[in-house]
């Protein structure tokens, strides 16, 4: 019993530093990779593996802003403003969205994806000066927390995932602004449903507390690659990893019946 429980938390300290390493690396708490675990590898119900995961998430993504923001400065106001439009849109969006068929949204979100992705993936070759200029005004930049919220709100995940291709398809900001300015709109939001989870006994702390140790070891490595590699590297990557999210959300159902 003893050395499983020494096997368990191996495996949960390796995940967290998996998941702190991409978390860093693409500006994401990795919640998308650790609720699927925890209810397969644990048993945890879906409402359990979210608040756990949460736990994991808060800490990566309080640590990668912070490493973010000191490379590439976003201005306080700024931040403050998508964070709280994010979160205040999250708690109307999920309040709403409790009435909702979520696999239906699962779907649209996913094939929304899908195509964000494709997109980017197709606009890869263009050089990165042509796609350097903002289209809209930066003080609109604000809203894109709208949109982020509202992801979040319908499906608890994906807030950033949609946002960073806004911060730099429309505003013209280098990828790892926009993913500094994605955990803007992502950290307020986890912060809220994490106290929201824990007060609900929807947290199992054993579990989350090692994945939070173990991605606070490597999301700084994640978030230094961010800077070091070329900014088409980058949105090539994070292309990618938003295809590969968009698959998973497909197979989800089907994988875990």
């Amino acid at each position: 019993m003893h050395l499983l429980a020494m096997t368990d938390l191996l495996t949960m300290l390796t995940l967290g530093a998996a998941l702190g390493f991409f978390g860093g690396l693409f500006g994401i708490g990795g919640g998308i990779i650790a609720i699927p675990f925890l209810a397969l590898a644990f048993g945890m119900e879906q409402a359990l593996a979210q608040g756990t995961s949460l736990a994991m998430m808060v800490p990566i993504l309080l640590v990668g802003w912070w490493r973010y923001s000191r490379r590439h400065p976003v201005p306080w106001r700024t931040a403050s403003q998508i964070g709280l439009l994010a979160s205040l849109t999250t708690w109307l969006v999920a309040y709403v969205a409790t009435g909702l068929n979520p696999n239906v949204l699962r779907t649209v979100f996913s094939i929304f994806l899908i195509v964000l992705a494709l997109r980017m993936l197709a606009r890869r070759k263009k050089s990165v000066p042509e796609e350097a200029g903002s289209r809209f005004s930066l003080r609109l930049m604000p809203l894109v927390g709208i949109l982020g919220g509202a992801c979040m709100g319908l499906l608890g995940v994906g807030g950033g995932l949609v946002a960073t291709p806004f911060f730099t398809g429309f505003f013209g900001q280098r990828q790892s602004v926009a993913q500094s300015l994605s955990l803007a709109l992502v950290t307020p939001c986890s912060m809220v449903a994490l106290i929201t989870y824990g007060s609900a006994q929807r947290v199992d702390w054993s579990v989350g507390l090692p994945l939070a140790i173990g991605g606070l070891f490597t999301v700084s490595a994640g978030v230094a690659l961010a800077h070091r590699l070329p900014e088409r590297t980058m949105k090539t990557a994070f292309a990618w990893m938003i295809l590969g999210t968009a698959i998973w959300l497909l197979l989800k159902p089907i994988l875990l019946k």
